[in-house]
């Protein structure tokens, strides 16, 4: 029978796993709470914008500037790993920085681990966004990751892109190369594959997420997600603009499907018998005309 653990084995055994998780947590940092893609406010135009060496706006250096691999904003090492030796002060401010990230656009210290390694290691290294295609250069703001295929987004899509992220290239939800139904859905290739055709030739089965055949990226169950197909609409593209007073007309009945105002129009049997109706009305009030025009010289012959 094992020997029963005393307090303070559990306690030493809590203290490893979380120290464990620590040194994990260091590894794999979330984009949003990175050192270099931290928000930060502007001291001369107020402006918020993600951390960056100058302002986007007004070109102003801060005050503060914080580094971009360890995020401290102040050098408190007297004997370190420090290019610049400074003996007995702390150093803030400029005298606190040593480079400037090519990828990310914000400093980094002055300490000889976090200038080997950052520019190596900047997650903004590759990060152009998928929507406007505009790199951390090109717009002030942070850098996000899609929550369903991890690609870069900025500050100005992230919400427009994720609401339209779980839509199919193809029409229906059936595999690529067959036409049975999709089981798994690539979040990044946007297709459906079945149970026969995610599995490669020659590759062997791992173990957690099956990948995509095409990207290699994490495969979902299709019933798991809110998967939807393509979907065309032919026709007039939405009413003109009601403040134009040149173009207020034209087109003001018509709506986004190509329809007159007031929605679908459904055909059935009672509206083919109002049109009889209208006809035989049309009918009767002829022949009451052609009727009394027949009456009229008859009764002028007589007189």
């Amino acid at each position: 029978m094992p020997k029963k653990k005393t307090g303070q084995r559990k306690k030493a055994e809590k203290q490893k796993q979380r120290q464990k998780e620590i040194r994990n947590a260091r590894e794999h940092v979330d984009l949003a709470q990175h050192p270099c893609n931290l928000p930060m406010e502007c001291d001369k135009c107020q402006k918020k914008q993600k951390s960056r060496a100058f302002c986007y706006f007004c070109s102003a250096v801060q005050r503060l500037p914080a580094c971009a691999q360890c995020g401290k904003i102040k050098c408190m090492l007297k004997s370190g790993d420090c290019v610049v030796r400074h003996p007995g002060v702390f150093t803030t401010g400029l005298g606190m920085v040593g480079a400037i990230c090519d990828f990310c656009e914000a400093w980094v210290c002055h300490g000889r681990k976090c200038l080997n390694s950052h520019a190596c290691t900047c997650p903004l290294a590759d990060a152009v966004c998928l929507e406007c295609e505009r790199g951390v250069w090109e717009h002030g703001g942070r850098v996000f990751r899609c929550c369903f295929c991890q690609g870069f987004l900025c500050e100005d899509d992230q919400f427009e892109h994720q609401a339209s992220c779980q839509v199919l290239e193809s029409e229906t939800y059936k595999c690529q190369s067959c036409n049975r139904l999709g089981q798994y859905s690539c979040l990044r290739c946007k297709t459906c594959f079945c149970d026969e055709h995610v599995r490669r030739r020659g590759a062997r089965a791992a173990r957690g997420a099956v990948p995509c055949p095409r990207c290699a990226y994490a495969l979902h169950l299709t019933a798991d997600l809110s998967m939807s197909t393509r979907s065309h609409r032919y026709g007039r593209q939405g009413a003109a603009a009601a403040d134009d007073d040149d173009d207020g007309d034209y087109g003001a009945g018509y709506d986004g499907d190509g329809g007159m105002e007031g929605g679908d129009y459904s055909y059935s049997e009672s509206d083919d018998d109002d049109d009889d109706d209208d006809e035989e009305s049309e009918e009767s009030s002829s022949a009451e005309e052609e009727d009394e025009a027949e009456s009229v010289p008859s009764a002028s012959k007589t007189t």
